[in-house]
């Protein structure tokens, strides 16, 4: 489904805002700190059930106000059905979510409805950060292909949070036999349903890579989080020692990752930022058009300053398979200016956003513009 409504209530520096977005291409242009990016950061707030730019809701309610609220209708291609989502924040960090006019238990319910990529100046950190970075990448994909990835892994964390606090405890191995019998099954189921998915996506995220980089041969590898060769159960038993010392699980699913190299050596030693930016942006169209083929589910692209670190060519090809995609897509620039001709062309609906207003540019205006 798609995003057909917006409407944000004391969310940054946007006091009260409604979008109706078009299907397409959504063009939102404005001066820095006008409040652009926040329209991005509202729609994955509903997509993912957490902002892209901080963790405290503190810093996203606007100043003097109680809480934030968002409110989205999402409708098929044809408009023929509507649903109704929502949600609503408070400074402690209390989330009351709504679907349909009903309430929600889970963040996991909203996100199925709005799958969200997306594409910003930091986006570099996929590959140049942690493994937890990349780990969520492949579990993005894995929690739309497979809806019971979820709850095993949340019973995961659940298993793993007990045996690191038994860890600080035992004197001896024997007291964690338990917590590891059941941390090694589930261990396992995750790292399969890992291992299905990237199995279907790797082809294509290597497709989408040399379109942008054709200069590379590029190789991806997933790593489960122990070596694939030996028992799971068997390495938590020969570690022991060492992790009650660390005080903390060294060994299993929350340690997988994904391994990229260009030409046989690590991207992160090869690549220049603008390479490893062009490269997520592949990894990310990959995955949101790999999900779009396995079923109805679109993703929404949200593109946030369009023009960080990419020359006019790369631009080009970015919006060239954005447009492919046929999905719906915002994209963010300080005017127009830093987006391609053909780009602003094509697009369906454009918005100028300032001092947390939003206001639509009508065609005709856009026209006298452009003469």
């Amino acid at each position: 489904m798609l995003l057909s409504q917006l409407n944000l209530h004391h969310f940054r520096n946007i006091a009260n805002a409604s979008l109706q977005p078009a299907r397409g291409i959504n063009l939102l242009t404005g001066n820095n700190g006008s409040g652009k990016t926040s329209l991005l950061e509202a729609i994955h707030c509903l997509g993912y059930g957490r902002s892209f730019r901080s963790h405290r809701a503190s810093r996203i309610i606007r100043h003097g106000e109680s809480a934030y609220v968002l409110f989205g209708r999402l409708s098929d291609e044809d408009a023929a059905t509507e649903l109704a989502i929502g949600m609503e924040r408070s400074r402690s960090g209390v989330s009351q979510l709504k679907i349909g006019g009903q309430s929600a238990d889970s963040l996991a319910a909203l996100a199925r409805l709005l799958p969200v990529q997306l594409i910003d100046p930091q986006g570099g950190e996929l590959l140049s950060g942690g493994p937890k970075l990349r780990r969520s990448f492949i579990d993005w994909g894995v929690f739309y292909q497979d809806n019971s990835f979820h709850p095993l892994w949340k019973q995961f964390s659940r298993l793993l949070k007990q045996r690191n606090a038994q860890l600080k405890q035992s004197r001896g191995y024997q007291a964690l036999g338990f917590w590891d019998q059941e941390l090694t099954r589930i261990s396992e189921e995750i790292a399969e349903k890992r291992a299905e998915y990237c199995e279907g996506f790797f082809s294509q995220a290597v497709d989408f890579i040399g379109f942008f980089l054709p200069e590379y041969e590029v190789s991806l590898d997933y790593y489960q989080g122990w070596d694939h060769e030996k028992s799971l159960g068997e390495l938590l038993q020969a570690n022991f020692e060492r992790d009650r010392v660390l005080g903390y699980t060294s060994t299993g699913a929350h340690k997988a990752d994904l391994r990229l190299k260009a030409n046989g050596v690590p991207v992160c030693d090869i690549l220049s930022r603008g390479q490893l930016k062009l490269m997520v942006c592949a990894m990310r169209l990959a995955q949101g058009c790999y999900l779009s083929a396995q079923g109805d589910k679109k993703v929404i692209f949200l593109i946030d300053d369009f023009a960080s670190e990419l020359d006019s060519e790369k631009r080009h090809l970015l919006m060239e398979r954005l447009q492919q995609s046929d999905s719906q897509i915002f994209v963010t620039a300080i005017d127009l200016d830093h987006l391609d001709p053909e780009l602003v062309a094509r697009a369906d609906k454009m918005f100028h956003v300032e001092h947390g207003r939003i206001s639509e540019i009508s065609r005709s205006v856009r026209a006298s513009d452009e003469c």
